[in-house]
């Protein structure tokens, strides 16, 4: 088994490389993109991931794409879930293609 390297929650990402460089705070993001407050601070906080359409509304807003943001969120998803069951993973037998 490959091991993965660890990747970031996107919401840290958005926080440290967009929102606090742009100095918009979480009150006016949240106003500028129409959701909550809470939203954005679970965001932040690591409990919460990137839906379909908040990857679309912030590719709006930064002028990314949404694919970007999706990516961030399959990237943690896929570290996360090997780092759960990494011990069953590795008892898996290959087969020869």
């Amino acid at each position: 088994m490959t091991v993965m390297r660890p990747s970031t929650h996107p919401g840290i990402i958005l926080k440290e490389e967009f929102t606090i460089p742009l100095k918009l705070t979480q009150a006016q993001l949240s106003k500028d993109l129409k959701v909550g407050i809470k939203t954005l601070s679970e965001l932040y906080n690591e409990k919460r991931g990137i839906s379909p359409l908040m990857a679309l509304k912030l590719a709006e807003y930064f002028g990314t794409t949404p694919q970007f943001w999706l990516n961030l969120q399959n990237a943690y998803d896929l570290y996360k879930t090997y780092e759960q069951e990494k011990e069953t993973l590795e008892t898996i037998n290959h087969v020869a293609a």
